[in-house]
C-alpha cells in the first residue's frame, strides 16, 4: 500500500513508517494484528512491557481460561503464544520496553508516533492498552530502593541468577507462590513472607508449599519487611515484623524477590487529547474510532454502551475496528467481508497453499 508523508525526523530517533501503529502487545493488540494483515494493512507493534502478552503473561501465565471459542482450555502464556503464530504470517514489527511519549496528529493527516528511541509515521492508531501501562507495587522500606535491580527485583527474568543465594520472596499471591516452588530447590534458603495467613494463590500452589515447609525446603512467616542491614554496600539481612505479634525477626538475605501484583496506570494515554468518561476511552461502538478521527481504541481501555471486560469481546472490536480503518484507508471502496475458508486473496495474504 503506497502513501506519502512528510514525516518529522528527530535526531537521534530511528524513524520508520507504516500503516497503523498497534499500542499494546496484549491477547486484542495481537488479534488486530491479523484482522488488520487480512485487510492488507501492515502495522507496528509497541508495548512498554519486555515481551508481548499483556495481562495474560504479566498477571497470570499459567493460570487456565476457558472461555476462548474452540479452545475449551488453555493458559495465557498459551494464548499469547498461539496469537503471535497466528499473526506472523503479516510480519508485525514488535517494539518492546517502549512507551509512548508523544502521539501528534500531523497536517498531512497522518500520526506521529514516538518512544525514547523510535519515530514512526503511520495513518492510523489503534490502542490497545488494556487498562493502562503496568508498574510494580514496590515494598515499602527506606532506602532499599537502591539495590533494584541488583539485589531487589520485582521480576524473575533469569531463575539460575538467583540459585544458591539465600531469597526471601515477598507476596501471598499466584507469582510468589509459584517462582517460591520454582526457586525452592535451588536456593541455599528460602523464606516467603505473606502479610497475613490468607494466601491468594490456587489450592495446588498453596498445598505443594506448605509440602516443601514440611520438609524444611521453605520457611514461611506472615508478616511485612520492616528494615534492612547492609554490609560493604551489600544488602546481607532483612527485618521482618511479624504479624501475630508485632515482633521483630532478622533473615539472612543475598536476593529479594517481590511479588505485591502490578498497578495499572493510564500513564501518557490522559494527554492524548482524547474523551474519556469513567477514565476510560470513550469509542464509536461501530467503528471503536476515539473523538480524534483516526484513533481507535479496544479492549479493556475503551468504553461505550453495554461494553463488557472480556478477551472475547476484544478480540470482537479488534475485526470491526480492522474494518473501519480498512474504510478510512479506501473511502470510496465497498469493503467486502471475505471468508478465509473460500477467499483467494485471504488465503494469499495468509500464505496458504491454494494448491492443495
Amino acid at each position: 500500500m503506497m502513501w506519502l508523508s512528510a514525516m518529522r525526523l528527530v535526531p537521534g530517533l530511528m524513524s520508520t513508517k507504516t500503516d497503523v501503529v498497534v499500542i499494546g502487545a496484549g491477547p486484542v493488540g495481537l488479534f488486530s494484528v491479523f484482522e488488520l494483515g487480512l485487510q492488507g494493512i501492515s502495522c507496528h507493534v509497541l508495548d512498554s512491557l519486555p515481551a508481548a502478552g499483556g495481562q495474560c503473561t504479566e498477571l497470570y501465565p499459567d493460570k487456565p481460561i476457558y472461555d476462548i471459542p474452540a479452545i475449551p482450555v488453555c493458559t495465557g502464556q498459551e494464548l499469547v503464544e498461539r496469537l503471535i503464530e497466528q499473526a506472523s504470517p503479516f510480519s508485525p514489527v514488535y517494539h518492546f520496553n517502549s512507551e509512548v511519549t508523544v502521539l501528534q496528529k500531523l497536517e498531512s493527516g497522518e500520526f506521529l508516533v514516538e518512544t525514547a528511541g523510535q519515530s514512526i509515521t503511520c495513518r492510523a492508531v489503534l490502542i490497545a492498552a488494556g487498562a493502562g501501562s503496568f508498574t510494580p507495587v514496590r515494598v515499602r522500606v527506606d532506602g532499599i530502593a537502591a539495590y533494584e535491580n541488583s539485589q531487589l527485583f520485582y521480576r524473575v527474568t533469569d531463575p539460575t541468577q538467583h540459585h544458591g543465594k539465600h531469597l526471601i520472596v515477598l507476596g501471598g499471591g499466584d507469582s510468589a507462590l509459584d517462582w517460591s516452588l520454582a526457586l525452592a530447590e535451588h536456593a541455599a534458603s528460602l523464606t516467603l513472607v505473606n502479610r497475613t495467613e490468607r494466601f491468594r494463590a490456587v489450592d495446588a500452589s498453596v498445598e505443594a508449599l506448605r509440602n516443601l515447609e514440611s520438609e524444611g525446603k521453605v520457611t514461611i512467616h506472615f508478616g511485612a519487611a520492616s528494615g534492612f542491614t547492609e554490609n560493604n554496600g551489600q544488602l546481607s539481612e532483612l527485618k521482618i515484623t511479624l504479624r501475630e505479634d508485632k515482633s521483630e525477626i532478622t533473615l539472612p538475605l543475598d536476593h529479594l524477590l517481590v511479588f505485591f501484583g502490578l498497578s495499572p496506570k493510564l500513564g501518557p494515554v490522559e494527554s492524548w487529547g482524547l474523551d474519556f468518561e469513567r477514565r476510560l476511552v470513550a469509542v464509536n461502538m461501530s467503528t471503536f474510532e476515539t473523538s480524534t478521527p483516526g484513533i481507535y481504541a479496544i479492549g479493556d481501555i475503551n468504553t461505550y454502551a453495554g461494553k463488557k471486560k472480556l478477551i472475547l469481546s476484544g478480540f470482537h472490536e479488534a475485526a470491526l475496528a480492522a474494518f473501519a480503518i480498512k474504510s478510512q484507508f479506501e473511502p470510496d471502496a465497498k469493503v467486502h467481508v471475505q471468508y478465509t475458508t473460500t477467499s483467494s486473496v485471504l488465503q494469499e495474504r495468509l500464505g496458504v497453499d491454494q494448491k492443495q
